[in-house]
């Protein structure tokens, strides 16, 4: 993930925030709460 300057780095965080969601390696919260339901 490019993070060249601040603003690029804030520009980022939706996407970082998504990957971690959805395909970090441990279990994930959504992962968690979609197992839970």
């Amino acid at each position: 993930m490019p993070k060249p300057n601040g603003l690029t780095a804030v520009k980022s965080l939706a996407t970082a925030f998504e990957h971690y969601n959805e395909w970090h390696p441990h279990s994930t919260p959504r992962a968690f709460l979609r197992r839970r339901a």
